[in-house]
């Protein structure tokens, strides 16, 4: 079985961070207005049949297939390119963590939904109370599948980079979040898959070297 990467992998830091940088900026800028913006935009869709079930299948169904999309890369890249391979796992490591973290933070800030809190009609049924809505999962999820896949090979960002805010803004047609919720989620996301494919491949080669010792 080939190891992993013989050293640590470099990835230049600027582009993740300067976009992580203009999210959270987005994120703050947006709050003030959050009520407006989800209203302007969950509105037209929750009146529209047409708009509802585009942005249904955005937010699910364009998420699985992202998901899916990233398991079949990741058993492709096992046999033909074995960097790429540890990046996806890192990064399907910093996925599951970024997850975890938002739902931290979900209890820890307790944001009501909006369909909730300004009893919006919209275009799927709101969240039960208790199921909080900052950050937003599905673009924790979707962020961090896609700068997995991106970080892995780059060449993928022309295809990731719309998914992603395909599913994030979805998640503000259906009703389901706020505008910040959501971009708080895609630069979560980001954030901890960058931080698991700088550092776990590293790791990884450590321990078996101890272990080969």
């Amino acid at each position: 079985m080939n190891s992993p990467p013989s050293a640590p992998i470099a990835i230049a830091p600027s582009r993740p961070a300067i976009i992580i940088a203009v999210l959270t900026v987005l994120a703050m800028a947006s709050y003030p207005l959050r009520d407006a913006l989800y209203l302007e935009i969950s509105g037209p869709v929750a009146q529209s049949a047409l708009l509802s079930a585009a942005a249904v299948f955005f937010s699910e169904i364009l998420l699985l297939m992202l998901m899916a999309g990233a398991c079949t890369l990741t058993v492709l890249c096992w046999f033909c390119n074995r960097v790429a391979f540890w990046r996806l796992v890192s990064g399907a490591i910093g996925a599951v963590a970024a997850y975890g973290l938002s739902e931290l933070a979900k209890i820890l800030v307790a944001e009501e939904r909006p369909c909730r809190a300004l009893d919006a009609v919209t275009a799927v049924a709101c969240p039960e109370a208790g199921d909080w809505s900052w950050p937003s999962n599905h673009s924790v999820l979707a962020a961090g599948v896609a700068a997995a896949c991106t970080l892995a090979l780059p060449k993928l960002a022309k295809y990731a980079i719309p998914a992603v805010l395909l599913i994030a803004l979805s998640r503000v047609g259906v009703g389901a979040h706020f505008v910040h919720d959501v971009f708080s989620g895609v630069a979560l996301g980001i954030l901890v898959v960058l931080v698991c494919v700088r550092v776990l491949p590293g790791i990884v080669q450590r321990c078996l070297a101890g272990n080969n010792r």
